[in-house]
Protein backbone atom coordinates (compact mmCIF):
# COMPACT_ATOMS: atom_id res chain seq x y z
CA UNK A 1 0.00 0.00 0.00
CA UNK A 2 2.98 2.34 0.55
CA UNK A 3 3.91 3.31 -3.03
CA UNK A 4 0.29 3.10 -4.15
CA UNK A 5 -0.80 5.35 -1.28
CA UNK A 6 1.95 7.83 -2.05
CA UNK A 7 0.95 7.77 -5.70
CA UNK A 8 -2.68 8.41 -4.85
CA UNK A 9 -1.71 11.43 -2.78
CA UNK A 10 0.58 12.78 -5.52
CA UNK A 11 -2.18 12.36 -8.12
CA UNK A 12 -4.01 15.20 -6.36
CA UNK A 13 -1.07 17.56 -6.88
CA UNK A 14 -2.15 18.70 -10.32
CA UNK A 15 -0.01 21.87 -10.27
CA UNK A 16 3.19 19.95 -9.46
CA UNK A 17 5.91 20.77 -12.00
CA UNK A 18 9.10 19.40 -10.42
CA UNK A 19 9.41 16.22 -8.40
CA UNK A 20 12.27 14.15 -7.02
CA UNK A 21 11.29 10.92 -5.26
CA UNK A 22 13.87 8.78 -3.53
CA UNK A 23 12.23 5.43 -2.82
CA UNK A 24 15.34 3.26 -2.85
CA UNK A 25 15.25 -0.02 -0.89
CA UNK A 26 11.50 -0.04 -0.23
CA UNK A 27 10.38 -3.26 -1.94
CA UNK A 28 7.63 -1.51 -3.89
CA UNK A 29 7.54 -4.33 -6.45
CA UNK A 30 5.63 -4.62 -9.72
CA UNK A 31 2.32 -3.17 -8.58
CA UNK A 32 3.93 -0.32 -6.68
CA UNK A 33 6.00 0.77 -9.70
CA UNK A 34 3.06 0.61 -12.10
CA UNK A 35 0.72 2.29 -9.63
CA UNK A 36 3.18 5.07 -8.90
CA UNK A 37 3.55 5.73 -12.61
CA UNK A 38 -0.20 5.77 -13.16
CA UNK A 39 -0.66 8.25 -10.33
CA UNK A 40 2.10 10.51 -11.65
CA UNK A 41 0.38 10.56 -15.05
CA UNK A 42 -2.39 12.54 -13.33
CA UNK A 43 0.09 15.31 -12.49
CA UNK A 44 -0.63 17.03 -15.79
CA UNK A 45 1.84 19.89 -15.27
CA UNK A 46 4.78 17.68 -14.28
CA UNK A 47 7.76 18.62 -16.45
CA UNK A 48 10.81 17.51 -14.41
CA UNK A 49 10.84 14.12 -12.73
CA UNK A 50 13.59 12.22 -10.97
CA UNK A 51 12.76 8.78 -9.59
CA UNK A 52 15.23 6.74 -7.57
CA UNK A 53 13.70 3.27 -7.49
CA UNK A 54 16.83 1.20 -6.89
CA UNK A 55 16.58 -2.20 -5.25
CA UNK A 56 12.78 -2.42 -5.13
CA UNK A 57 12.06 -5.87 -6.58
CA UNK A 58 10.70 -4.36 -9.79
CA UNK A 59 10.63 -6.84 -12.66
CA UNK A 60 9.72 -6.75 -16.33
CA UNK A 61 6.02 -6.10 -15.75
CA UNK A 62 6.64 -3.25 -13.31
CA UNK A 63 9.19 -1.56 -15.59
CA UNK A 64 6.90 -1.77 -18.60
CA UNK A 65 3.93 -0.54 -16.56
CA UNK A 66 5.93 2.36 -15.16
CA UNK A 67 7.06 3.36 -18.63
CA UNK A 68 3.58 3.11 -20.11
CA UNK A 69 2.16 5.26 -17.34
CA UNK A 70 4.91 7.88 -17.64
CA UNK A 71 4.23 8.11 -21.38
CA UNK A 72 0.93 9.74 -20.35
CA UNK A 73 2.75 12.59 -18.60
CA UNK A 74 2.19 14.91 -21.53
CA UNK A 75 4.32 17.81 -20.26
CA UNK A 76 7.25 15.71 -19.06
CA UNK A 77 10.43 17.10 -20.63
CA UNK A 78 13.18 15.94 -18.23
CA UNK A 79 13.25 12.43 -16.77
CA UNK A 80 15.86 10.68 -14.68
CA UNK A 81 14.90 7.12 -13.86
CA UNK A 82 17.24 5.05 -11.71
CA UNK A 83 16.23 1.40 -11.68
CA UNK A 84 19.54 -0.18 -10.61
CA UNK A 85 19.39 -3.51 -8.78
CA UNK A 86 15.89 -4.58 -9.70
CA UNK A 87 14.90 -7.74 -11.57
CA UNK A 88 14.36 -6.05 -14.93
CA UNK A 89 15.38 -8.27 -17.81
CA UNK A 90 15.40 -7.84 -21.57
CA UNK A 91 11.60 -7.82 -21.91
CA UNK A 92 11.11 -5.18 -19.23
CA UNK A 93 13.94 -2.98 -20.49
CA UNK A 94 12.61 -3.19 -24.03
CA UNK A 95 9.05 -2.42 -22.89
CA UNK A 96 10.30 0.51 -20.84
CA UNK A 97 12.25 1.89 -23.80
CA UNK A 98 9.29 1.57 -26.14
CA UNK A 99 6.97 3.28 -23.68
CA UNK A 100 9.35 6.15 -22.96
CA UNK A 101 9.71 6.78 -26.69
CA UNK A 102 6.03 7.78 -26.56
CA UNK A 103 6.65 10.64 -24.12
CA UNK A 104 5.76 13.35 -26.62
CA UNK A 105 7.65 16.24 -24.98
CA UNK A 106 10.57 14.35 -23.45
CA UNK A 107 13.80 16.09 -24.41
CA UNK A 108 16.19 14.83 -21.70
CA UNK A 109 16.26 11.21 -20.55
CA UNK A 110 18.70 9.62 -18.14
CA UNK A 111 18.02 5.96 -17.54
CA UNK A 112 19.97 3.59 -15.30
CA UNK A 113 19.42 -0.16 -15.50
CA UNK A 114 21.66 -2.68 -13.82
CA UNK A 115 21.24 -6.09 -12.27
CA UNK A 116 20.21 -8.71 -14.76
CA UNK A 117 22.83 -9.02 -17.46
CA UNK A 118 21.69 -7.85 -20.88
CA UNK A 119 23.73 -8.85 -23.91
CA UNK A 120 24.87 -6.31 -26.50
CA UNK A 121 21.94 -7.04 -28.80
CA UNK A 122 19.43 -6.45 -26.00
CA UNK A 123 21.15 -3.23 -24.94
CA UNK A 124 21.10 -1.98 -28.54
CA UNK A 125 17.38 -2.79 -28.74
CA UNK A 126 16.61 -0.73 -25.63
CA UNK A 127 18.68 2.20 -26.90
CA UNK A 128 17.02 2.04 -30.32
CA UNK A 129 13.55 2.07 -28.81
CA UNK A 130 14.30 5.04 -26.57
CA UNK A 131 15.78 6.97 -29.47
CA UNK A 132 12.55 6.71 -31.45
CA UNK A 133 11.30 9.66 -29.45
CA UNK A 134 10.86 12.60 -31.81
CA UNK A 135 11.94 15.30 -29.35
CA UNK A 136 14.68 13.54 -27.40
CA UNK A 137 17.80 15.73 -27.44
CA UNK A 138 19.87 14.46 -24.50
CA UNK A 139 19.96 10.74 -23.87
CA UNK A 140 22.08 8.98 -21.23
CA UNK A 141 21.73 5.33 -20.40
CA UNK A 142 23.77 3.21 -18.01
CA UNK A 143 23.81 -0.56 -17.84
CA UNK A 144 26.93 -0.96 -15.70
Amino acid sequence: MGALGLGSALANCINLQNLTLDLRYNQIGEMGASGLGSALANCINLSNLTLYLCDNQIGDEGASGLGSALANCINLSNLTLNLHYNQIGAMGASGLGSALANCINLSNLTLYLRYKPLNESQIFKVISKCRKSKRLVVFNIGFQ
